[in-house]
């Protein structure tokens, strides 16, 4: 039986944010930079994470809240071993009605076919540019766009449903918004283009580097004929719009200019068994996994899940201004290690 709660205020809880690993193949700017995250960082060691059996049992007692939605973050999660293992048991789990993965994508080739025969359907791919120049300045990891665009015509093959995400920054890729909407309208692939966030203490964001929603529909208007789409759920965070002449959509994810707080409804935990109730948390997220590992029954575990909604009060991006950005403390959680 499912048992219906809500937050402080008033919001539900719906989909589960599993972070499997903190570490990645890339080092974007925005996310894990390479003067930050360079090859001597230490990352969190195997015994610290959360094994996938542990995953399992914090997801099944989840759906007993409500979540219904499960979606596997990072890091960069394909760097997790025998990963589809963990696919097919949360696969299992009654009352979840969707699984989805977010991933760079790089290593789709070695890992795709055992993914989706474990059960995985929904793919976000990260691409922030078409242009192989602007995409290794980005990832700094020499990486070419050519690359994974290979990756996603080898997940298309498959099967996977794909959306591919896209953060822009002013300066940096703003100029990739245009083609990357021409290339994927023509590949029948969702896009969303998403306003570059203040997560974590490292990423170098102040309001100057943000392109608002605004600003990119007008850039998108004066090349597109498109309309509007309807929201699909509670909760959905991209605005979306409609390609006129072939139907297909995009979306931009408005996290800056247009907060959604008001309609989240996402409980996450980050690799090492923390519970976090919003992606600009402090570093201070409850530890699940020292309760579980201390014996903790399952009745125990589901209380301490109501009670940590019950007293979520989070709604950052409805307040961020350029003072509270500012005065906040330098300890946020770290995009890698929560998944974004």
């Amino acid at each position: 039986m499912v048992e219906q709660i809500t937050d402080k205020l008033g919001r539900p809880i719906r989909d589960l944010r599993l972070s499997v690993t903190d570490r990645c193949n890339f080092r974007c700017d925005y996310c894990m930079p390479k003067e930050i995250f360079g090859d001597d960082f230490v990352f969190l060691p195997k015994d610290e994470l959360l094994t996938f059996d542990e995953m399992v049992r914090i997801a099944a007692l989840y759906t007993q809240l409500g979540v219904k939605k499960i979606r596997i973050t990072g890091g960069e999660p394909l760097l997790r071993r025998d990963l589809y293992k963990l696919i097919a048991k949360l696969n299992e789990l009654e009352g979840i009605e969707d699984i989805g993965l977010t991933t760079n994508g790089l290593l789709l080739k070695k890992h795709g076919l055992n993914l989706y025969n474990a059960g995985l359907r929904r793919l976000n791919i990260s691409l922030d540019a078409i242009d192989d120049q602007v995409f290794q300045s980005i990832n700094n990891r020499n990486i070419k766009a050519t690359t994974i665009l290979e990756q996603i015509d080898y997940a298309l093959s498959i099967g996977f449903h794909i959306k591919v995400n896209v953060v822009i920054q002013k300066g940096v890729n703003d100029d990739q918004i245009l083609p990357m909407l021409e290339y994927f309208k023509h590949r029948n692939i969702e896009i969303r283009f998403i306003e570059f966030m203040d997560v974590g203490n490292d990423n170098g964001w102040d309001f100057s580097k943000v392109v608002t929603k605004d600003e990119m529909l007008s850039m998108i208007e004066n090349e597109f004929d498109i309309e509007a789409v309807k929201p699909k759920y509670y909760g959905e965070v991209a605005k979306y719009y409609r390609h006129k002449d072939n139907g297909v959509q995009f979306g931009l994810i408005t996290s800056v200019s247009q907060s959604f707080c008001s309609t989240c409804t996402r409980a996450r935990l980050s690799s090492d068994g923390k519970f976090y109730g919003c992606l600009f948390s402090e570093v201070d997220g409850f530890d699940v996994k020292s309760l579980m590992r201390s014996g903790a029954s399952d009745e125990t575990l589901l209380e301490q899940f109501k009670t940590l909604w019950k007293i979520r009060d989070n709604r950052y991006s409805d307040e961020r201004t350029e003072q509270t950005v500012a005065n906040r403390k330098k300890n946020k959680i770290n995009m890698n290690y929560i998944g974004g």
